[in-house]
């Protein structure tokens, strides 16, 4: 018998955003019409700098751009959607942020297995269309 392979119940949030204010968003394959910011869980051993470029790259392709550790985290209540892959009883999640400022839109190559679909996005319209508070909060602290 296997054990099963729970993620970690940490993670990385990075917001991708040009100098010229637009915000990249990802619609997730499930639950759809969930947009977001570029997400995911810190491997077992993994620190959280390393996770959010390896994520970032997963994700997206952006290989460029100035990664920044914002130095903040916060604490938000697993959705039921995603309960499923953490440990039983597990039902909170410490979140780092970061964000990663390119000069201008670059090429995005989404990963299918977890995103349907992108856009570019400006400061107000990003915050409207964020479904994670946490991912509002960050946008909110970086648009001009």
């Amino acid at each position: 018998m296997s054990v099963p392979a729970y993620r970690r119940p940490e993670s990385v949030l990075i917001v991708i955003y040009t100098d010229g204010g637009e915000f990249l968003l990802l619609e997730r394959r499930r639950p759809p019409g969930f947009w977001q910011s570029v997400t995911g869980s810190l491997e077992w051993g993994e620190f959280a700098d390393s996770a959010a470029r390896r994520e970032v790259v997963e994700e997206t392709g952006i290989v460029q751009g100035v990664l920044v550790n914002l130095q903040w985290t916060q604490v938000f209540e697993i959705l039921p959607a995603f309960g499923k892959v953490y440990a039983p009883g597990i039902t909170r999640n410490l979140e780092h942020a970061f964000s990663l400022r390119l000069t201008q839109r670059a090429a995005v190559t989404l990963s299918d297995s977890e995103h349907v679909q992108y856009r570019w996005a400006s400061g107000s319209d990003a915050v409207e269309t964020a479904s994670s508070s946490t991912n509002r909060a960050v946008i909110e602290q970086l648009r001009f």
